[in-house]
């Protein structure tokens, strides 16, 4: 017989409250035709993305991740110091300790919670929901913040063209508390490392470095072995960016992401004439059309295509997504929403939720 006592959490949880922010600086694809050889038609027929916000140097993902959990916190109607945990999902913070979600906790004012950082790319918000209602219903926290936060505009190569247009920056935050009844159903989620190189840094950081610093000590003149590094067109060692086999990606997703939908919405009992919202994360236009085609969403769903004026935020566009629905009047408190993301990895996660 075990000692050990049992957990004493909460039967279920639920999200209670959403917060979003998106940088003051708008950039349309004019800006990006400055670097590339492309135009306005080619980008929004590839991607259906106009405009994406970039942040300024005061932006940081601390910045920006305290505006929008500080709106979600209000949206819960709870006060900071009821969170117990703060989990933040990013690619595009620099410091490899300690981990952002610490100081964020601290600037809102939560007190001493768990706070951790995630890497789960474009599905991090949905593998972070899914900690968070672990947490939950184990009893370990009462309320738990996620955040999706990304400034993937530091990460972005402006003279790629097949990823110049498709990021931007922003954060997404939600509060997780206690339920009664289900309001988020079981997470399908994994990953197929098979297939990670498909989206990927260009150069890690341990090869990017010495020969940056030996190119700025011999006064910008390459030296030593930089076959593996990007250069410019002036032979310039260029800063780490992602990149990603457009086609590869897009086939996976496309074909493979509707049927983990499909896995969530069994999953949760439930079948797509039961949904009113989906929503996707938001990389693309046509893989967004094309999931709703194949899972047959009917058409009173509304679906999240935020992707148009936001760009590609990864780990934020689920909870942004989100918000915008919900602050536009186009997505209700209490509606049933399939969400689902995907990405670098490569990795996927989807749930069934009821919205805030």
């Amino acid at each position: 017989m075990s000692k050990i006592k049992p957990s004493n959490g909460a039967p279920y949880a639920r999200i209670l409250g959403v917060g979003g922010y998106r940088p003051t600086r708008v950039v349309p694809n004019e800006v990006i035709l400055e670097k590339i050889d492309s135009s306005d038609e080619w980008i929004r027929s590839r991607s259906g993305i106009a405009t994406r916000h970039w942040a300024s140097p005061e932006e940081t993902v601390t910045a920006m991740s305290v505006e929008a959990s500080g709106k979600a916190i209000a949206d819960a109607g709870i006060t900071p110091e009821q969170i117990g945990a703060v989990i933040v999902s990013t690619v595009s913070h620099f410091k490899q300790t300690p981990a952002v979600a610490t100081e964020i906790a601290d600037k809102i004012g939560s007190g001493k919670p768990a706070a951790f950082d995630i890497s789960a790319g474009c599905a991090g918000f949905g593998y972070g929901l899914t900690l968070a209602k672990g947490m939950i219903v184990e009893g370990s926290a009462e309320y738990v913040l996620v955040i999706g936060v990304e400034r993937l505009s530091d990460l972005t190569d402006l003279e790629d063209r097949a990823t110049a247009f498709l990021f931007g920056d922003g954060a997404g935050a939600v509060v997780v508390g206690p339920s009664d009844v289900p309001h988020i159903g079981p997470t399908v989620w994994g990953s197929e490392g098979d297939k990670s190189e498909t989206i990927k840094q260009t150069v890690p950081w341990n090869e990017f470095l010495p020969h940056a610093l030996d190119f700025a000590r011999a006064g910008g003149t390459p030296t030593g072995d930089v076959s593996k590094l990007p250069l410019n067109e002036q032979g310039e060692i260029k800063f780490p960016a992602i990149t990603q086999e457009g086609q590869a990606v897009f086939r996976w997703a496309v074909f493979e992401m509707a049927k983990v939908a499909q896995q969530a919405l069994d999953a949760a009992g439930i079948s797509a004439d039961d949904l009113d919202v989906f929503i996707p994360h938001q990389a693309n236009m046509r893989i967004i059309d094309s999931m709703v085609k194949t899972l047959k969403l009917p058409e009173h769903v509304t679906v999240a295509r935020d992707v148009e004026t936001t760009g590609n935020t990864s780990a934020a566009s689920i909870p942004l997504a989100m918000e915008r629905l919900l602050a536009t009047g186009k997505a209700k408190s209490g509606d049933t929403a399939l969400i689902i993301g995907f990405g670098a990895g490569l990795v996927f996660a989807a749930t069934v939720v009821t919205l805030p």
